[in-house]
């Protein structure tokens, strides 16, 4: 019988190892939050200097208890507004993408609609950049240092999502604890990688701020939780209990 038919009655053992479960990482995250930070730290001045990029690290001081402090790094760099061969390249890359984008196959009409919405996020900057460059209120470093905290939360906050919506289903401990696990690994690999993409961009002009943060920034961030727990939906459950 498929999981979306057959009943499964959440007994308060149930319930009980499901809170403890999002306890633990949520203590597990915490704690291993000044190591990682320092592991992020090494790994973003390793990739600035491979990428050449001449730019420094900033560091900002968080404290959750008295005894759990870190500092979260994030690349410290100026912002460039385009010059004109870049404003003027950029626009003629998305006038020439959204052309094409109409000669695309009936299959891919969803793929064709989504770019041409990555498109328009980039035209808007472009209209900016032309008419108010010197208003835009964002810089690279507050830009840099809120990617990582809104990271740092967004993973934090895992263990009480997949509590909630994936504990609920009779998958056992083991999976649970893996696909947890992962997921936040995984995220915090990715962070690093993440970051130093977006640097080597922003060091070339700012005008690709707003196509990062709102397409290249978090939301990739929640497209990732999301195909893990697609993944651990899929896997075989455990016989149901009778009600």
């Amino acid at each position: 019988m498929h999981r979306a038919l057959a009943r499964y009655v959440l007994g308060p053992l149930d319930l009980l190892t499901s809170a403890l479960m999002v306890l633990l990482f949520s203590f597990l995250w915490i704690v291993s939050l000044p190591w990682l930070c320092r592991m992020w730290r090494f790994a973003l001045a390793l990739g600035l200097k491979f990428l050449a990029l001449n730019i420094g690290l900033g560091l900002r001081e968080h404290q959750i208890t008295p005894f759990i402090r870190f500092s979260i790094p994030y690349p410290r760099m100026e912002g460039f507004a385009p010059d004109t061969q870049t404003w003027w390249v950029t626009a003629a890359v998305v006038i020439a993408i959204f052309a094409a984008s109409f000669f695309f196959s009936q299959n891919f009409k969803p793929v064709t609609y989504l770019l041409r919405a990555v498109l328009f996020i980039q035209a808007t900057a472009l209209a900016f950049f032309l008419w108010a460059p010197a208003r835009f209120p964002h810089t690279p470093d507050s830009y840099m240092e809120g990617i990582v905290s809104y990271t740092i939360a967004l993973i934090s906050f895992v263990p009480i999502l997949f509590g909630l919506t994936y504990y609920i289903f009779d998958f056992g401990l083991i999976r649970k604890t893996l696909l947890t696990a992962m997921t936040m690994s995984h995220l915090s690999l990715f962070l690093p990688l993440q970051i130093l993409l977006q640097a080597l961009v922003l060091h070339k002009s700012i005008l690709f701020m707003p196509l990062l943060y709102i397409v290249f920034g978090l939301p990739v961030d929640v497209l990732i939780i999301l195909a893990f727990y697609s993944w651990g939906m899929s896997w075989p459950a455990k016989i149901p209990k009778e009600s």
